[in-house]
This record gives structure tokens, C-alpha cells and sequence, in this order.
């Protein structure tokens, strides 16, 4: 099956042709990262009217890259949920005309099932795990550890009760004054830093559920810098970063780990914006390797939101389909967790 799946859950507009749902034959992308900048942060209105704009000339420069016409394409999924509502919109009636247009199947699709199952497309850098897996989705709006039993079966083992991972990175970064996506910027002063420097706590450090907390670390980054100010210096700048880092990516690596190890699975698959971070991909590497566990994180341009991603479970759901022709996506059942059939335990 040729499939054309599109992504606009936020910021990003990306559209990607990829072949049953495992040859991912191009993924064009459109940042308004340059936009949004200005303001620190997203702009729902503005994201929207730039998905818009963008859409249509990333479906051509998609199926340009890949080399196909549209009316090669039968199986069209779009996410449907969760995101932003105007920024979904674009995407599902642009999956909608389309669809009508070659008469080909459409599905909406769970963006956050789509991160989960990135790594099931074939990759050079990386092999394609098998099922059962433990998988960390971790980005600017969620934290959550499921089991991945097959496609469309997921146990939800955990979430966060706060702030999400990618939210307290973003928030902390806005507090020192560098510039959006604030993440990305920690990531790279950290790399200068030392994560021993300042001693942040690390939330929800225990073992006896896989729930996640980032609002008091992000309340204790805050206290430190009423007491002391911003540092002036670099040195200074980095080792608070690098710290602060450290204090994430270790709940993050014992939790995932420990979800492996209870469950007795082999293999760990990490997935969402910030597992495209340096030391979290790194400290992930370590902790599994130091228990014997497979590890399977996408190249970072695969982590961040991308149509890429949505190619494996594009393919699942149009599969499943009774009926041929055009189907209208079911946004309710896309933007409900648990993801799949299995209830959250």
C-alpha cells in the first residue's frame, strides 16, 4: 500500500508518502519555529493560519521527493487528535479533499500512537523492533510509559500528574531567557555544563508506579534562581542547564528501565520531541545496555513531530477497513486515551 499521511497537530505542517507502512519514501516538513519564536512559544491562531498556507505546497514537495503522483496514493491517514483544534482542522479536511478527490480511503489517527510506533519503519540507523515493547513517549505536552503489544494493543503503564517533560524544559528555558524551542537550547548549553554542579531533586523517584511529575522540579529551578539570579556567566549557565537536564533524563531512564525489567520485555523503544535530546538518548543507551535490554530511538528529525511517523499505523488502520472509498475519520476515538483497544491497567 502507498500511503500519504499528513501532520499538523501544532506547529508543524509535514506531509510523507511511505510504502506498507514501513518505507518511508519522503517526509516533507515546514517549521514555523521562526514564527512562533517572537512570542516564546506557540500561537494557536497564528500555527493554524500557517498550516493553511503551507499545506498544500508540502503535499506537492512530499510527493515530489517520493517521486509519485497522487493518484498513485491509496490510503490517505492524517492525525486527528490530540492537538491543537484549528491545527488539527487543517490537516483532517486537507486528508478529507483529498481523499475525495482520487477516491481513496482516509483515517484519522492518534498522534501520540504515532510516536509509539515510529520506530517500526525501516531505518538504516536502526533496527525495527519487535513486539512486545516497553515505549517512552515523552514530549512538550506528554509523558507516558505504555506497553507496546502489537500494532493497535497498547497498556498504558503511566503518565504525568503536572507538566510534561518537554513543557518543563520549554518553561525552565523561558525562566533563563533563551530563545524558543527552549529545549533545544538546554540541550546545548548543557553540553558544557556539569550535571553534578547543583543538586535538583528528582520527582517521583520511586519504583512503585511509572506516573510523572515535573512541576516541582520546574517550582525548584525557579526558587534557585529567585535566590541567585540568572547566571551571567556561560560556565555558570551550562552547569545549571546540564543539572536540571540531569534531574529529567534520570526519572525518565529509571522509570522506563524499571518498567522493563518488571515486565520482563527486552526492549525499549524511545519516541516523542525529547528523546531527540543528546543525554537522554545517551543515558538511555547506558541503562539498557547495563541490563541487557534492546533500545530503538528514531533519528531526532523522526522524534519531533513529522507525517514520517505516522506511516506504520497509516497503514494498520486502512488495512482494517471493511469498505473501500472515501472513510470519515473518527475523532473521538482518536483523541481518547487509552491508544487501541486495551484499557489502562
Amino acid at each position: 500500500m502507498l500511503t500519504l499521511t499528513l501532520e499538523s497537530s501544532c506547529d508543524e505542517t509535514s506531509v510523507a508518502i511511505v510504502r506498507d507502512g514501513r518505507l518511508l519514501l519522503s517526509n516533507a516538513i515546514a517549521s514555523q519555529i521562526p514564527v512562533h519564536r517572537r512570542y516564546g512559544g506557540v500561537v494557536p491562531e497564528i500555527a493554524s493560519r500557517n498550516h493553511i498556507r503551507d499545506m498544500y505546497p508540502v503535499v506537492e514537495e512530499a510527493l515530489e521527493e517520493a517521486g509519485v503522483a497522487l493518484g498513485d496514493i491509496e490510503g490517505i491517514g492524517v492525525t486527528s487528535g490530540p492537538g491543537l483544534i484549528g491545527s488539527l482542522l487543517v490537516g483532517v479536511e486537507t486528508a478529507k479533499g483529498l481523499a475525495y478527490a482520487i477516491d481513496c480511503p482516509c483515517v484519522g489517527l492518534n498522534h501520540l500512537e504515532g510516536h509509539l510506533t515510529t520506530a517500526r519503519l525501516e531505518l538504516e540507523s536502526t533496527g525495527r523492533p519487535n513486539f512486545p515493547y516497553i515505549g517512552l513517549v515523552v514530549s512538550g505536552g506528554h509523558s507516558d510509559l505504555y506497553v507496546a503489544h502489537e500494532m493497535g494493543d497498547y497498556t498504558k503503564l503511566g503518565s504525568t500528574r503536572d507538566d510534561a517533560a518537554g513543557e518543563a524544559f520549554d518553561k525552565v528555558a523561558k525562566m533563563l531567557g533563551l530563545p524558543y524551542p527552549g529545549g533545544v537550547e538546554i540541550d546545548r548549553l548543557a553540553q558544557a555544563g556539569d550535571p553534578e554542579a547543583l543538586d535538583f531533586p528528582r520527582p517521583m523517584w520511586t519504583r512503585e508506579h511509572f506516573d510523572f511529575s515535573f512541576a516541582g522540579l520546574k517550582t525548584a529551578v525557579y526558587e534557585h534562581l529567585q535566590e541567585r539570579g540568572v547566571p551571567e556567566e556561560d560556565e555558570a549557565l551550562a552547569d545549571l542547564c546540564a543539572s536540571f537536564q540531569q534531574a529529567v533524563v534520570d526519572v525518565l531512564v529509571m522509570k522506563t528501565i524499571e518498567a522493563a525489567s518488571r515486565r520482563a520485555i527486552p526492549r525499549v523503544v524511545l519516541s516523542g520531541g525529547v528523546a531527540a535530546n543528546s543525554m537522554l538518548r545517551e543515558e538511555m543507551h547506558r541503562a539498557a545496555e547495563q541490563r541487557d535490554l534492546g533500545v530503538f530511538v528514531a533519528p531526532p528529525e523522526l522524534c519531533t513531530d513529522n507525517a514520517g511517523m505516522l506511516g506504520p499505523i497509516a497503514e494498520h488502520y486502512l488495512n482494517r477497513l471493511e469498505t473501500t472509498g472515501f472513510q470519515h475519520p473518527d475523532l473521538q476515538a482518536t483523541d481518547t486515551t487509552p491508544l487501541g483497544r486495551r484499557a489502562a491497567e
